[in-house]
């Protein structure tokens, strides 16, 4: 029997696109075009089909053909719209500026100013979006209503697409009221049916990323509801990655950190085929639900991964120097964040916007109370609740009242720090976030306590975080021993017995060593027996081999890609310099830093392709894990050393026991 053709092949595709088999569809399209080198609507249907699939580096590269061939024939408005679907894929999921200006400007020369075509209602979104995302809002709102104007005619998805962005352009210049009104009726209209999949996903996605931006969770929570019942049985490209840091997000502010770490995770996986620097958004996310939950190696892990692909990581770092209790790096961190705007694209906390200062102040009350700068952090307090009033945010609010609250307290102000953690109790309580009201309500607790006592006279330093109270001061009376089958564990004058488990055995190595920063490889490493043998007890999905590794950085296509890039954004710097645009030149060399960077780490010593490794990751989650169900069964029969331990144990790429210095607890292990 005869090999198809590759017309066969494209039509088999089609059907598989009607059943929404993307993959399917994806591969009969690759094969097509590998036997014979597709041209006009199947080559920009290998596009479409190569996005649903989590293969942007060939959507964009299929359209770069479709470019190039449109030039050779001649057809220059068919080239003007490849042009713009180039321009709005590097947008959307790259957030690299410069090459989308510089296809922006091919686009634009080659399309007739005085048409009103599908093509100039899309150059107009991408006009709309590259404006938004850095921080012009009133030009994004121009050619949001371009949008509108031009698809209302001939484009519903364009025009769909301008309604919810001019909302957004409208809610970040501070018409809080209108922007909320609009984006509503805009969403509703959009997610009517009758648009196609990927514009429908991308409107539910902004949708949140406005709410979310607003801290308005319960509208962000119902819109996120709505999208997975939307996205089920039809995920098309990063709609599906994108809705798993919103869930992830949700729930971290309900209280469900496993359930969020998970997410976030599988969020990281989803989104890894199509974001560049924007991968940053569910590290940082990731990064703040391990802070959550006392993984500060795990956090400091993930904003790090995102500081190094170009985003911004704080306050996520400040942070983390504070939870290791290097106050004053905490301090400088914070003071340099709040100083030096970081002009990365962001579709949810676009720059140029106070609410993205807004959790930056938050962090810094925090911080500066810490180090006793009081005044500091009443100061960061006040510009809190002004952003929150702007922003009509009662999640905003509630944390301006908190940091109010530390502050009354720290000024020896017991009846204003009352006022204040009241509110703040009230309202986060309403808002349905357990760890911000108890937060509030320790506070609340606090001041009553200094009120009742009438101790309003000195100035005091707040704990930034609540500390344990548990442990014995009686040093010997602690034992943790293994004993057969089973471990035999007493604090605080109670004893009970724990069948063997691995994370016993990690929790006791971390324990005979307080202080002491053991890498999860040496953990897993201990596993071994004493011949050196095989590791016992290793999940199913991690096994440590110097030979394990995760395939090569990047591949040929991606490398070649990234070059492209580079040539684009040294045209837009020298575009940038003619035009005396100082901020333009700033961001274009900052997102050439990074694929540069990118090109350096995936290509070693004569041009070799280095390998990326996984063993450290994998052991990581294992450990983390093991110790956590450990600590979970623990707490289930002595609630007293359950609750320490979780105050006391760091997990992540280095674990350790850091007990309170000031309960000193040794163990007999």
């Amino acid at each position: 029997m005869s090999e198809a053709t590759a017309t066969e092949l494209a039509a088999r595709a089609r059907d598989a696109i009607a059943r929404g088999e993307w993959q399917c569809a994806y591969e009969l399209l690759a094969e097509a075009d590998e036997r014979e080198s597709l041209r006009g609507p199947d080559l920009a249907l290998l596009a479409e089909v190569a996005y649903a699939a989590g293969r942007l580096d060939v959507t964009i590269h299929a359209w770069e053909r479709a470019h190039a061939l449109a030039m050779q024939a001649g057809d220059r408005f068919a080239a003007a719209g490849a042009a713009v679907r180039v321009a709005l894929h590097l947008l959307l999921d790259t957030a690299l500026m410069a090459p989308v200006r510089g296809w922006i400007t091919r686009a634009e020369r080659l399309l007739d100013s005085q048409d009103s075509t599908p093509v100039h209602a899309w150059l107009a979104v991408v006009h709309n979006y590259e404006r938004l995302l850095s921080g012009d809002f009133e030009t994004a709102r121009r050619w949001a209503r371009q949008a509108i104007d031009i698809g209302t005619t001939c484009d519903p998805a364009a025009a769909a697409i301008g309604r919810v962005a001019e909302a957004r352009s409208i809610i970040l210049a501070g018409d809080v009221s209108r922007g909320v009104e609009m984006l509503n009726e805009a969403a509703v209209a959009a997610v009517s049916g009758e648009l196609d999949p990927l514009t429908t996903g991308i409107v539910y996605c902004e949708v949140v990323c406005a709410f979310q931006a607003l801290a308005q969770y319960d509208l962000a929570e119902e819109w996120t509801a709505a999208m997975e019942q939307w996205h089920r049985g039809r995920p098309v490209g990063s709609i599906h990655g994108r809705c798993r840091v919103h869930r992830a997000e949700i729930l971290r502010l309900r209280g469900s950190c496993v359930e969020a770490e998970r997410e976030a995770l599988s969020a990281c996986e989803e989104l890894r085929p199509y974001l560049r620097r924007e991968l940053g958004w569910p590290l940082t996310e990731l990064g703040r639900i391990r802070l959550r939950t006392g993984d500060i190696g795990g956090a400091e892990e993930a904003f790090r991964a995102a500081h190094e692909i170009g985003w911004d990581a704080q306050p996520g770092l400040a942070l983390v120097s504070l939870a290791r209790g290097d106050v004053e790096q905490a301090a400088r961190s914070i003071c340099d964040a709040l100083a030096n705007d970081v002009y990365v694209p962001s579709k949810e906390l676009p720059p140029h916007t106070e609410l993205r200062r807004a959790p930056l102040l938050e962090a810094r009350v925090e911080i500066e109370l810490a180090a006793g700068n009081v005044e500091l952090a009443r100061a960061s307090a006040d510009d809190l609740s002004r952003i929150a009033t702007r922003f009509e945010s009662k999640a905003l609010v509630a944390s301006a009242a908190l940091a109010h609250g530390r502050v009354g307290l720290a000024q020896g102000d017991a009846a204003a720090a009352l006022r204040h953690f009241e509110e703040a109790t009230h309202l986060w309580s309403e808002i349905g976030a357990p760890y911000e009201t108890a937060l509030a309500q320790k506070g609340l607790a606090h001041a009553r306590a200094c009120g009742d006592e009438g101790r309003k006279d000195a100035p005091r330093k707040v704990e930034s975080e609540p500390r344990s109270a548990l442990g014995l001061r009686n040093r010997d009376e602690n034992t943790f021993r293994h004993e057969g089958d089973y471990w035999s564990v007493e604090f605080e004058g109670r004893a009970v017995r724990l069948r063997d488990a691995k994370g016993l055995r990690y929790l006791a190595r971390l324990l005979a060593s307080p202080g002491r920063e053991l890498h999860v490889l040496d953990l897993v490493s201990a596993e071994r027996d004493d011949s050196g043998g095989a590791i016992r007890h290793v999940e199913r999905d991690m096994a440590i081999t110097s030979g394990m590794d995760a395939g090569v950085l990047l591949d040929t296509n991606a490398k070649a890609a990234y070059r492209r890039r580079l040539d684009e954004i040294d045209d837009d710097i020298e575009e940038a310099r003619l035009l005396a645009d100082g901020e333009r030149a700033a961001q274009a060399e900052a997102e050439r830093d990074f694929l540069a960077r990118e090109l350096a780490r995936a290509v070693g010593l004569g041009g070799r392709d280095r390998r990326a490794g996984s063993s450290s990751e994998r052991a990581r989650a294992s450990v983390t894990r093991a110790i956590r169900q450990s600590m979970v069964r623990i707490g289930e029969q002595h609630p007293a050393l359950g609750e320490h331990l979780k105050r006391a144990v760091r997990t992540g790429n280095y674990c350790r026991y850091l007990p309170d210095s000031r309960v000193p607890t040794a163990w007999q292990v």
